[in-house]
């Protein structure tokens, strides 16, 4: 069974518009009203405003990664929505990945990664992994020995001026056998084949 999940490390919001597209055409896997469908830690997400919101403070650090967990299953697919961070927000969106703990909704897999400093959104990090697959503006081809061979899709500094920071940003991802995408506002940032 494969699951997207959602991390949270600072304050993260999804919309309403939250889609996947499978082989059957575009699905919401969320509807703007609870979390129907969705685990995860109730402390620290909620819908707020017709949007998935997760939310961690001084008060309530978090220890290690938890995530909300769409309780679906896809094989390829096409996932779109809408996200804004907090000022030090630091998220990303899970996929094709495998759940490690139940009770503390720890994943392992790939992720499209947001964080509010522009450091890191857009590009693949492999959460309890391989780590950082490949950086934004750059394809990497993963060789079945784990060689990566990199090409550059763009500078990284230009990609990450069409973020909008704190603002709302349109992401992205495709997951097509093992061609891995990520877009954040139509704009491609990284790319992954992973052969191995």
């Amino acid at each position: 069974m494969r699951h997207l999940s959602r991390s949270l490390m600072a304050v993260a919001i999804l919309t309403a518009s939250t889609i996947i597209h499978a082989d059957d055409g575009f699905k919401e896997i969320f509807n703007g009203k609870d979390l129907t469908g969705w685990k995860g830690n109730s402390e620290l997400w909620s819908v707020e405003d017709g949007a998935i919101t997760g939310t961690t403070s001084d008060e309530k650090k978090l220890k290690f990664n938890t995530f909300l967990i769409w309780e679906g299953e896809v094989a390829d697919f096409v996932l779109e929505l809408d996200y804004k961070l907090g000022a030090e927000g630091n998220s990303g969106i899970q996929y094709r990945s495998k759940v490690l703990n139940e009770e503390d909704f720890i994943v392992g897999g790939y992720q499209a990664d947001i964080d509010a400093s522009l450091t890191y959104a857009g590009i693949n990090y492999e959460e309890k992994g391989r780590g950082i697959l490949t950086l934004r503006g750059v394809r990497t081809t993963l060789a079945k020995d784990g060689t990566k061979t990199e090409e550059s899709i763009g500078d990284a500094k230009e990609l990450g001026k069409k973020i909008h920071g704190e603002d709302w940003n349109h992401y992205r991802v495709e997951a097509k056998g093992n061609k891995l995408s990520h877009y954040i506002n139509d704009q491609l940032m990284s790319e992954v084949i992973d052969n191995q």
